[in-house]
């Protein structure tokens, strides 16, 4: 029996073992807290702050808190009572925080959704009553507005990207602090019955003295949220809104372009647009929303961080852009990664060959929309599709013409999720579905580097027992690509695959393929709940033919791995410690023949001490294993055993001066070591401001760094040579961020991140046969040379590595590095109404690079701002216009 199959009936022996043993328990309603919410009879409140409307005097008081910090159990420190009202339109909440001490109160000024080193008030409402999902609403003592929104029963999981429409302010005065809130009913989903009962719980977080203070206390080491939630009852005859909701914009942008090269025909010194678009929310009966885009405008977003990446892998950076980030948890899976939002709207893949090409930075989104939400019956619908533009590049032909080509093609984007809840603890089962069609010309330029189209998709599920203690979580999927063989090589040969390899006998490169398919399956057992032991298993597939990676993300494919981890934790309070844990994982990866490709041993505490600062440890230990993706598509490649430690140590987060540090030091069998520090500091110099730093310093070498694959090579190696270097690395960078708040709704902030790196490469080899761990290096001595694919000893070393091209001419394949880069946001955000934004801002990107690989230091950040670069200025208006 090969191992893939060893691997699935151990899978499914843990998941039925999981049916067997927990039996499902779930918090009794007739336990539950209650109370009440008042229908208006006069005049609703104005939402100022100050607790004088004559509203509030009928509704009853909310004031049984129980503490969670720092002693679970105890009576508040101080007194909080709120009230609930409500109309046809609105529910209204009052709120009074009492103060011992109001001169203790923090109420820093920051800008929504930061309000962690501020006190402040949250209401969770579950409006569906499904005791799994929820909706947070908060303010802080200086008026600011905090929401997010809670898709698993889970506290610490929050989708940040909800940002409804409503009102609150807030005052502090000599008895402490009053708040006033206006949630509209528009804004939240909520079944379709005469009679309204809401999940409810509130938090009153008092930073000055870590104390946090609930209606309805989760116990410490319990990962629960709104399945235990009290009741707000008396909310009747309100009905869902038909929700329309119109956001036009005006944008006007304008770049000056200074890295130029002079040689370069095709380069503009400036140049400037103006757009007009705009979105549109449309509600769909009380439970689905329909978002549409056209033209879409994302300006304001932040610039990526720099980096200088030397593996074959790509870099997966985070969505930031507004309309793909609002409801993306309807869309995506944890695993598989069926959808990455970014890859609508990417720059094109398509490379020519020539010395000067100006490619599109980008592919215009022409408008897409999205479907999603949540039924009566607990089905969450999530659907989304978008159309990007063909594009043109810009490019010098070899008599010198600036012609014009074709490089990307109109492409139309498809996403569907559904989900659906079931069984007293919420368990849910789901299916997805991914689907990529571009509109190319068979035999084209760009048909040979793009597939014709993509789809994927598959099941999974998460069965929760024991009220939510346990989870057994699965999936299965496939997909399938199809196109020219051209560019079904391409997939083939990429990172995730490399069928070329000359030492696989399974899953070869076919390049008369058209299509290319693959499945993938996982499953895995966790406990989630206990007052000491936790633990997880998994294993899970991934076949040689399975990609995403046209509209979703994926590292590698022929993969099998069996994962678990153990936890050993305290939660209660006891002498110097607050809590701690002990965490131990083994992680086993295999390709399908049997061989190692990842193997890792790690162990890791935390501490939490009594003053809140916090503390940890981590050793990692990675076996001997044989990398397929070094050679960039040779034969396996033998990496020895790896170690790293890294500590680490912060004070307390709600402090008005925070800091955090760390450093780490690792090495391996073949001559790599590295070490690495970094920290941060945060401040709040005034009530307005907010500002941190956190600067990073690493030097490495690394033992294995691929360089180049030539011609000339043993028999052992078909023909070929496989080069590798050592490299000597160093990388500095302090990103920086700046914030001043002059209200809730108006800021400034700036973002900076000044950024130095450096490569020098030597001790030069190669791989004398497959799976070796050892290189064959070339003379110490002697000076650098081209290296010709008929010579039958290797070049000499150096800080460069020649090869020659097809002329004779030196071709350098490695050369050392040394990088400066600067790139920085400043986005003035203004809330000119409710729901209205106005944005102004400016970007600046500066680059430079020298052929030296000298370590850099803290003098190189300054060199970075002297480097010449591009500014972007731009403004955006939108305007929010509800219709009823």
């Amino acid at each position: 029996m090969d191992r893939s199959a060893i691997l699935a009936r151990a899978a499914a022996c843990a998941f039925f073992a999981a049916l067997l043993a927990a039996a499902p328990a779930d918090a009794q309603d007739g336990a539950r807290k209650r109370h009440s919410a008042v229908r208006l009879t006069g005049a609703a409140p104005q939402i100022d702050g100050r607790l004088d409307d004559e509203a509030w005097a009928a509704a009853p008081v909310l004031s049984d808190f129980v503490q969670k910090e720092p002693v679970q159990g105890a009576p508040p420190t101080d007194r909080t009572e709120v009230r609930f009202v409500y109309d046809d339109e609105a529910l209204y909440v009052a709120a009074r925080m009492h103060a011992a001490d109001p001169a203790s109160i923090q109420a820093p000024v920051t800008r929504r959704d930061e309000g962690y080193q501020s006190e402040h008030l949250l209401i969770s409402l579950d409006t569906y009553l499904d005791r799994r999902t929820a909706y947070t609403f908060g303010v802080t003592a200086a008026g600011v507005r905090l929401d997010w929104y809670h898709a698993t029963d889970n506290e610490d999981s929050r989708d940040m990207s909800f940002n409804p429409v409503w009102r609150a302010e807030a005052r502090v005065d000599t008895a402490g602090w009053t708040a006033e809130m206006r949630i509209p009913f528009s804004q939240l989903r909520f079944n379709d019955v005469p009679a309204q009962v809401w999940g409810i719980n509130l938090d009153r977080w008092i930073p000055s003295r870590e104390e946090d203070d609930y209606w309805v206390v989760i116990p410490r080491g319990t990962q629960a949220w709104a399945s235990r939630f009290g009741d707000l009852e008396g909310i009747g005859g309100v009905r869902p809104a038909r929700r329309i909701e119109l956001m036009p914009y005006v944008a006007a942008e304008g770049t000056r372009f200074g890295a130029v090269d002079p040689d370069d025909p095709l380069v503009e010194q400036r140049s400037g647009a103006m757009r007009v678009g705009g979105d549109a929310r449309i509600g769909l009966g009380s439970s689905l929303t329909l978002e549409a885009t056209l033209n879409p405008d994302f300006g304001q977003v932040e610039a990526d961080p720099a980096e200088v990446n030397l593996s074959a892998f790509e870099t997966f950076f985070p969505e930031r852009r507004p309309f793909f980030t609002e409801g993306l948890r309807y869309l995506r899976t944890d695993q598989p990664g069926y959808f990455y939002s970014r890859r609508i709207g990417a720059a094109s893949r398509v490379r020519l060959d020539a010395d000067y090409v100006d490619y599109p930075r980008a592919s215009t989104i022409l408008g897409a929309a999205k479907l999603t939400g949540r039924t009566q019956r607990g089905l969450s619908v999530g659907a989304l599709a978008a159309v990007t533009d063909a594009a043109e590049a810009r490019y010098v032909d070899e008599d010198g013409e600036i012609r014009q080509t074709g490089v990307a093609p109109r492409t139309g984007w498809g996403v569907f999720r559904a989900v659906q809840e079931f069984g007293p603890s919420t368990s849910t089962a789901g299916v997805s579905l991914t689907a990529l069609r571009r509109d190319t010309e068979p035999g084209g330029l760009i048909a040979s580097f793009l597939p014709r189209s993509a789809f994927s998709g598959g099941a999974d599920w998460n069965l929760r027992f024991g009220g939510g203690d346990y989870e057994v979580r699965g999936f299965a999927g496939a997909s399938v690509v199809e196109g020219d063989t051209a560019a079904i090589r391409r997939v083939q040969t990429a990172v995730a695959h490399y069928f070329q390899r000359p030492d696989r006998d399974y899953a070869v490169l076919d390049p008369t393929r058209e299509a290319l398919a693959g499945y993938t399956a996982g499953i895995g057992i966790e406990r989630l709940n206990a007052r000491h032991w936790l633990w997880e298993a998994r294993a899970f597939a991934i076949s040689p033919g399975f990609d995403v990676n046209e509209a979703g993300r994926m590292f590698v494919a022929d993969y099998v791995t069996a994962d678990g981890e153990v936890t050993y934790r305290e939660t209660t309070p006891r002498g110097p410690y607050r809590r701690y844990s002990i965490t131990g994982r083994m992680e086993n990866g295999f390709d399908y023949q049997g061989i190692r490709r990842h193997g890792v041993v790690h162990g890791a505490a935390n501490v939490t001490w009594s003053n809140y600062w916090q503390s940890s440890i981590e050793a990692r230990s990675e076996l001997r294993r044989y990398d397929a993706s070094a050679t960039r598509g040779g034969p396996r490649l033998g990496l020895g055993r790896t170690w790293e430690i890294e500590a680490d140590l912060e004070n307390r987060g709600s402090s008005r001066f925070r800091w955090g540090g760390g450093v780490g030091i690792g090495g391996d069998e073949q001559g790599g070591r590295g070490w690495g520090i970094g920290g941060g500091i945060g401040a709040s110099p005034g009530p307005n401001w907010q500002v941190s730093v956190e600067p990073r310093y690493e030097r490495e070498r690394e033992a294995r760094q691929y360089v180049a694959n030539l011609s000339g090579g043993p028999a052992a190696m078909l023909g070929r040579r496989y080069v590798f270097s050592s490299i000597d690395r160093s990388t500095l960078a302090a990103p920086v961020r700046l914030a001043y708040t002059m209200s809730p709704d108006l800021s400034l902030e700036l973002y900076a991140e000044p950024f130095a790196a450096s490569g020098r490469y030597h001790r030069f080899g190669e791989v004398p046969r497959p799976r070796s761990f050892d290189l064959d290096l070339y003379g110490e001595d002697g000076p650098i040379r081209s290296c010709q694919p008929s010579d039958p000893a290797p070049c000499s070393p150096g800080s460069h590595l020649f090869t020659a091209t097809e002329d004779g001419e030196p071709d350098q394949v490695a050369r050392d590095f040394n990088v400066r880069s600067f790139r920085s946001n400043a986005v003035m955000r203004w809330e000119w109404r409710p729901g209205s934004t106005l944005y102004l801002v400016w970007q600046q990107d500066r680059s430079s690079s020298l052929d030296n690989g000298d370590f850099v230091g803290p003098g190189a950040l300054g060199d970075a701002f002297g480097a010449p670069g591009n500014n972007f200025l731009a403004m955006k208006v939108t305007y929010w216009l509800p219709v009823k």
